[in-house]
């Protein structure tokens, strides 16, 4: 049951201990500073590996936001959690069909994190975002707005649309991943900041 009160948002990965957990509490710290309460973040994996905490080079990056990586725990995504989701933000394509196999009418709510950047930067320089008074409001209408302007915002290759994943491998792919990642979870909150 949806709380019409706040704005849910699913972040969506594959082991959910990199890549999504890293935009949970990097978006939640973000929306928080701005708008207290009005949106819960959370996040699952394709193939999670169930109960396991964020990786340490993972931790050390939401550390290094002002985020806060304690107490999580990986969980695997379900149909039920996806669409209790007013909006999913995957972190490669690949997630992206991973999610409208489980909930086909997801579909216009369910974006890789860097189109759905990309989609807000470009509503924001042509002045077609909204003014509301209420922020939930607001960002409810948001994902439709943002699915009109997707021709117009489209990646240069395919891979402009994911983050790289960097579980298991050396710290320089993380850093490639916050290169990423870190820019268009900025772009989002920024939004919110109108």
């Amino acid at each position: 049951m949806q709380n019409s009160d706040t704005f849910r948002i699913l972040t969506v990965c594959t082991a959910n201990i990199c890549r999504s957990p890293v935009a949970e509490r990097l978006l939640q710290k973000g929306l928080n500073d701005l708008h207290p309460g009005k949106f819960i973040i959370s996040s699952a994996g394709t193939s999670a590996l169930v109960g396991q905490p964020m990786q340490p080079l993972a931790e050390e990056i939401v550390n290094a936001y002002g985020g806060d990586p304690s107490a999580f725990a990986a969980r695997q995504i379900t149909q039920s959690i996806v669409r209790d989701a007013d909006l999913v933000l995957v972190l490669t394509m690949q997630h992206r069909a991973a999610v409208l196999k489980l909930a086909p009418s997801m579909l216009k709510k369910t974006f890789s994190v860097r189109e759905f950047s990309r989609m807000l930067d470009h509503l924001i320089s042509y002045e077609q975002h909204e003014q509301a008074s209420d922020v939930v409001d607001l960002w409810r209408r948001l994902p439709a707005q943002a699915a009109a302007v997707r021709q117009e915002t489209l990646a240069e290759t395919d891979a402009d649309n994911d983050v790289i994943d960097p579980f298991r491998r050396s710290p320089a792919i993380y850093r490639q991943m916050e290169d990423e990642l870190i820019p268009a979870l900025n772009s989002i909150v920024a939004y919110a900041r109108l």
